[in-house]
């Protein structure tokens, strides 16, 4: 079991992730989308996963700008991450 906490909420929690360079990717139904705002327009690119787009991290008023991001058309050697979000910049990960 896995879990993402940012401001005392829990942002997703599943036994069901997945590591890829050392970040934890969680399937989008452990997601809870109450906390995530999408950053239209911000996007980054990755040689071999594709273009990631972000989400910021809203909780009790405070936001935590691009601190979530999910691959959602993934290139082929990412195919296994499609949708699945993981999370920086302060998110805590506890396993």
């Amino acid at each position: 079991m896995a879990r993402a906490i940012w401001n005392n909420a829990t942002l997703a929690d599943s036994d069901k992730f997945i590591v890829v360079e050392n970040n934890y990717y969680f399937p989008p139904e452990a997601v809870h989308f109450e906390f995530l705002r999408e950053h239209a327009g911000y996007h980054t690119e990755c040689p071999w996963k594709g273009t990631a787009s972000y989400y910021d991290v809203v909780v009790d008023g405070q936001t935590n700008a691009d601190a979530a991001w999910s691959y959602l058309e993934p290139k082929p050697k990412a195919v296994n991450i499609t949708r699945y979000v993981a999370f920086w910049k302060g998110v805590r990960i506890e396993t």
